[in-house]
């Protein structure tokens, strides 16, 4: 049986949540530390049999720049802070969420009409990269390396029917847990249902 667990959303705007199956998970976090006046409901984080679950939605961010891009950044440097603290510790992690960054190029279909996206930017990239590059394993690019992998798919502009899309969801897993990693994917179906959010479902697998 499937229930809701922990989860923390605003009216009509931002929220996170995490499900568990046949288990207790231990909240640890409501936040992202960093800025106890932030009230944005963005993150939160549990431990579920033995792994650290968080689950996060770093904000979009546009138009840029400008006050919400800055705020992105701000958060993203929050994030990497909480990250290497989770990776000194030396515990299974895994970070999923929507990051609202579009890694590389290949994770995008070819465009120059996003170019002042902040989904796109430099600054985003690098964020993401800088995060990475603490030891954190990117799961779904771990899993297929090469070649489109999208996640979202914008309702303007027909994107959907001509796959136009891009990936924003990622799980990060933390060296301790990287080598349970045995499935992931994207169930593309879901974005062709009838009212569907311009997301689709990613997914991971991890053995016992």
């Amino acid at each position: 049986m499937v229930s809701w667990k922990f989860r923390l959303g605003e009216r009509s705007w931002n929220g996170v949540a995490i499900l568990t199956r046949d288990c207790d998970p231990v909240l640890t976090r409501s936040s992202l530390p960093g800025n106890p006046n932030d009230s944005q409901a963005r993150y939160i984080e549990a431990a579920v049999n033995g792994v650290l679950i968080a689950s996060l939605y770093l904000p979009n961010a546009n138009p840029q720049p400008g006050p919400k891009f800055d705020y992105k950044l701000a958060w993203f440097e929050r994030l990497i802070d909480h990250g290497k603290e989770l990776i000194k510790a030396g515990v299974p992690v895994v970070l999923a969420g929507d990051y609202n960054v579009v890694p590389t190029v290949q994770d995008i279909y070819p465009t120059r009409s996003l170019d002042k996206n902040a989904l796109i930017q430099p600054q985003s990239r690098q964020a993401y990269a800088r995060l990475l590059s603490q030891g954190w394993t990117d799961a779904l690019r771990k899993l297929q390396p090469e070649g489109s992998l999208w996640t979202f798919w914008d309702y303007e502009h027909n994107r959907w029917p001509l796959d136009k899309g891009m990936r924003l969801d990622h799980f990060l897993l933390s060296p301790s847990v990287c080598d349970r990693l045995v499935q992931g994917g994207v169930d593309r179906w879901v974005r062709g249902e009838e009212n569907a959010s311009d997301h689709a479902p990613a997914w991971i697998v991890l053995n016992d």
